[in-house]
């Protein structure tokens, strides 16, 4: 498995990882990972930008849910859009384990 501290580039920054979090969904095994992206231009692009560099580490990535948005403020005006995420992404299972 990916080591989620070695998510954080640029734009993006690693929140928590969720061992505790694995759950099983149907037949599958998910794991889940908190990630912060960050623009300057709107929140949409600071979502992109949590994924791009996720998807740049990670395999198999399945949902990205936004469970937080806010705003860097400098003398009240909007200087970067924040968006946290919560990225599942399907557990490998190594052919040697089996």
């Amino acid at each position: 498995m990916v080591d989620p501290e070695k998510l954080y580039q640029g734009e993006t920054t690693i929140i928590k990882h969720m061992d505790n979090m694995d759950s099983a969904i149907g037949s599958s095994v998910y794991n889940f990972i908190e990630l912060v992206g960050t623009s300057s231009k709107d929140w949409e692009e600071a979502v992109r930008n949590a994924i791009d560099k996720a998807e740049g580490k990670l395999t198999n990535m399945r949902i990205a849910e936004v469970v937080e948005m806010d705003t860097k403020l400098v003398e009240g005006k909007i200087v970067q859009f924040r968006a946290k995420i919560r990225l599942s992404f399907k557990h490998e299972v190594e052919p040697e384990t089996l």
